[in-house]
């Protein structure tokens, strides 16, 4: 049995918030809320500009839900308005169509508790309805990184917010998802941040979230632009020159026969200004895993 006390971990208390992020998907947030009611712990809402009744629903039905109201879509960003709102030393990111398993959120905080370069727990995401593996999760699982003897599983640098669990005193010395990505694909660049900032992020298995993707999502041709777009920016926000001329180039060359690579290096190329402010490139240790991981 886990002597918690020793670690200043009492499993009685919750020491962690959950924080979302939402916006215009009021029935996929509030059946989310009913089932994060039932693990007793704090939860923040934060709402991107809805234009549907979120916020009064979620007032109404949810009074224990704190809502942070922004009256605009800020992307991944809220998520950084809810962790600074936070009080406990854990935040759990959900979206508005994922939660958490009964047990996983006291596990998670038994494992920061024992390990204190622990910044991130990358949870096993279970797809609902079907009860299958995110794929994801098989590539974190199998990861080239490795495992640390002092770490609770493989590193990795990159996982799925929906299914994470961060120190929230590492989160706020990094800066939290980073203003010129938006959203999607933030985490790649946060976790290369903490790695620099000397921060693990490690996938555990026996931390397990759920997710059942919501029916209101973008069409996929504008996802896959994004997509493509916020990982040029990550590479330009970080890497050195030659891997930045080599994917800018790559990307170009896919550009001539793919409208959506010509769309999102456009749309890059628009961020440039912000990539010159806050470019900086990472230290040579966390280059190389990058490198390693592909």
């Amino acid at each position: 049995m886990s002597n918690h006390r020793f670690f200043g971990y009492h499993p009685l208390v919750s020491q962690t918030t959950v924080v979302i992020a939402t916006r215009d998907r009021v029935d996929d947030l509030t059946r989310t809320l009913a089932r994060l009611r039932e693990l007793d712990v704090p939860v923040i809402v934060v709402d991107n500009g809805s234009s549907d009744d979120t916020v009064t629903r979620v007032r109404r039905q949810f009074d224990q839900v704190e809502v942070l109201e922004l009256g605009r879509n800020e992307g991944a960003l809220a998520r950084n308005h809810g962790v600074r709102r936070a009080t406990t030393p854990y935040v759990a990111f959900s979206d508005d169509d994922s939660w958490w398993a009964p047990d996983a959120l006291p596990r998670a905080e038994e494992l920061f508790a024992r390990h204190p370069r622990l910044g991130l727990v990358a949870a096993r995401t279970i797809v609902e309805p079907g009860g299958g593996l995110d794929p994801v999760c098989a590539e974190m699982a199998r990861s080239a990184l490795g495992r640390d003897d002092d770490l609770p599983g493989p590193s990795v640098l990159g996982f799925v917010c929906c299914g994470a669990v961060v120190r929230r005193s590492a989160f706020v010395r990094v800066g939290g998802f980073h203003p010129v990505l938006f959203w999607p694909g933030e985490e790649r660049l946060f976790s290369w941040d903490m790695a620099a900032s000397g921060w693990s992020c490690c996938y555990v298995d026996d931390v397990v979230a759920h997710h059942q993707p919501s029916s209101s999502r973008p069409p996929s041709a504008w996802r896959r632009r994004v997509e493509l777009r916020n990982d040029l920016l990550t590479t330009w926000l970080r890497r050195p020159l030659g891997v930045v001329l080599a994917q800018t180039f790559a990307l170009a060359r896919r550009a001539a026969g793919d409208r959506d690579a010509g769309a999102a290096l456009a749309a890059a190329a628009r961020r440039l200004p912000a990539v010159v402010r806050h470019r900086r490139t990472l230290p040579a240790e966390v280059e190389r895993r990058i490198a390693l991981v592909g």
